[in-house]
């Protein structure tokens, strides 16, 4: 099933940049006094920093409209950003939406662009939502928390081309000048033939879960699952999915951002917890074209060892990213990042309203569903104890999301995987 478009090269940065440089010299221009009116979905530390960022980007941009499930959240970050963008903050309380549906209530509150950071299992409906009505998005990664979500999103990716609209992914790195530059070399063939990628994401627990006595009374157990959203496979998509997916990123765009044949892996729970279901450790091995391999560590365990890094292995030399202050190659042609480095989160909203003034719509869409797909991918390995092909993983019929979600609905914890005995679905 051939669902995923692999034309992705280094035209596409320099383009990119190229929107990003022509930026400044558009404002002066006959439409530099239109603004842009910016909603934000999800406001926790995440989404009010992508605002920031996105008011930052445009001198006439302008938050008008913010949606989350807390009133409290909302709140919060209207105060970090009032602080930090003053005047170009003008979400009245009419414009504040709180809710399971409060999304589509922002989409239709006459915003021009929508940034969608709330927990990854709601994305293919919001963003399914957005592209629907026309509107310019920034969507986080990852796309999806299981296969049907991914397939979804690559119909929405279609309809946003149609639209003629912008989808800029939170795929930060790929944003970054100085691992571009890297990633440049790599592909202009300064390590040669690429043979091998290992990558590695070990850190501590984003969020680890609390313990069940912190429950208040009467709360549902929607409520709690999503207050504690990361250690819930149907909010999260695991670790993997929700953080380490940024080093599948790395290791898709490498490979040009063609899938692989295979892969196996290890993975589970070192460290119990009363409540949720996700791993806190996966080692990957992914099998690519003419026996080139890709690796990928990750582990989110206090106390330990932690990393992230790339190493990318050529028959000249390797090319290192993470250690040491630079980007470098080592080998037959050494080279180091010698430049300034830019911020990469905010070049992502740079590039989404340069799209938007000069009317050249970027869509990040199909590698953004390769490269959560990849990261899945690994998860659906370890979790059966399976070899699982690529095939496999994006038809795989397992519904993880709830096809409807009710605030007062009974949400039993699923068992934590067991490989070996969870069947591949």
């Amino acid at each position: 099933m051939a669902v995923m478009d692999t034309s992705s090269n280094r035209r596409d940065f320099v383009k990119a940049g190229a929107l990003i440089s022509g930026f400044p010299a558009l404002l002066a221009g006959a439409t530099a006094g239109k603004s842009i009116k910016v909603g934000l979905v999800g406001c926790g530390g995440r989404g009010t920093g992508a605002a920031a960022q996105a008011l930052k980007a445009d001198d006439y941009s302008e938050l008008t409209a913010m949606a989350d499930i807390y009133q409290e959240r909302i709140d919060s970050s209207l105060d970090t950003l009032r602080t930090s963008s003053g005047a170009k903050v003008k979400v009245e309380k009419s414009k504040q939406f709180t809710g399971l549906n409060a999304y589509q209530q922002l989409i239709d509150s006459g915003v021009d662009v929508v940034l969608l950071a709330t927990p990854p299992g709601f994305r293919p409906t919001h963003l399914d939502a957005v592209i629907q009505a026309g509107k310019h998005v920034f969507c986080e990664k990852p796309i999806a928390v299981d296969a049907p979500g991914v397939r979804a999103v690559l119909e929405t990716v279609k309809l946003a081309k149609q639209k003629n609209v912008s989808l800029v992914a939170g795929f930060c790195w790929r944003y970054s000048n100085y691992i571009k530059a890297a990633f440049e070399q790599v592909q202009n063939g300064a390590i040669g033939e690429l043979q091998s990628y290992y990558a590695t994401y070990y850190t501590s627990p984003v969020k680890p879960m609390p313990p069940a006595s912190q429950r208040p009374a009467g709360m549902t157990d929607v409520d709690w699952q999503i207050r504690n959203w990361y250690n819930f496979q149907w909010l999260c998509g695991d670790s993997l999915v929700e953080q380490a997916v940024h080093s599948a990123d790395k290791i898709a765009w490498a490979m040009k951002d063609a899938p692989p044949v295979s892969c196996v892996a290890v993975g589970g729970r070192q460290i119990p917890a009363e409540d949720g279901n996700i791993f806190d450790h996966f080692e990957i091995n992914y099998l690519y074209p003419n026996n080139v391999r890709a690796f990928l560590g990750s582990r989110q365990i206090e106390g330990c060892y932690n990393e992230n890094s790339d190493y990318i292995q050529g028959t000249q030399g390797t090319c290192i990213i993470g250690r040491g202050p630079n980007p470098r190659v080592e080998g037959k042609n050494p080279w180091t990042y010698q430049g300034t480095k830019n911020d990469m989160y905010q070049a992502e909203h740079d590039a989404l309203f340069a799209s938007i003034r000069q009317g050249k719509p970027i869509n990040d869409g199909q590698r953004m569903a390769t490269s959560t797909m990849l990261a899945m991918m690994g998860r659906m390995a370890a979790y059966t104890g399976q070899q699982i092909t690529w095939e496999q993983a994006i038809n795989s019929q397992e519904h993880i999301f709830p096809a409807k979600v009710d605030w007062n609905m009974t949400m039993p914890v699923a068992p934590m995987p067991r490989p070996g005995i969870t069947k591949f679905l």
